[in-house]
């Protein structure tokens, strides 16, 4: 059976520095890499004879408008269903650089994953076939997940503690 620290020498001996970041948060393993190792990283979990990361669970985006040079993230998360093992591979993009590469030449669906973190958060997934807006309607010229727009109405009058007993 495959366990977290297994998986961390296997990466590690694999990629050496090209991963960092290593951590484990409710079991699950997780760790940060470059957008352009990402597809050799996801390509070897995959096809490695024991690993077997053959299932891609999620993909999303993040944003972190503090965190100078590395405001958004695209997080993916695999699964090796034989193994009972998860990880988390999170890339860091700057806000002047939102792209990565489709993991889709990898696994197909994740097509509409990578359409939704567009959508969402502005995120490019250069290679993709088919990136356009998937819930949004086209012509919308912002990202709506992005931390960038106030999340109530300063001026509303309705929403006053003294109204709710607080």
């Amino acid at each position: 059976m495959i366990n977290n620290q297994t998986l961390v020498e296997e990466i590690s001996g694999q990629f050496g520095e090209k991963v960092r970041g290593f951590e484990e948060n409710s079991g699950i393993l997780s760790f940060v890499a470059s957008p352009e190792d990402l597809l050799d990283i996801v390509s070897f979990l995959k096809e490695h004879s024991v690993l077997k990361f053959n299932f891609l669970t999620d993909i999303t985006g993040i944003h972190f408008p503090d965190n100078e040079g590395a405001e958004f993230c695209s997080l993916y998360m695999l699964h090796s269903w034989e193994n009972r093992i998860r990880v988390r591979i999170r890339v860091f993009l700057s806000k002047d650089n939102l792209e990565v590469p489709s993991l889709t030449p990898i696994f197909k669906g994740a097509d509409w994953m990578e359409r939704e973190a567009f959508d969402f958060y502005g995120i490019i997934y250069t290679g993709h076939p088919n990136l356009k807006r998937i819930l949004n309607m086209e012509d919308m010229d912002y990202h709506p997940m992005r931390k960038e727009y106030a999340l109530e109405d300063p001026t509303r009058r309705d929403k006053i503690d003294d109204l709710f007993g607080r």
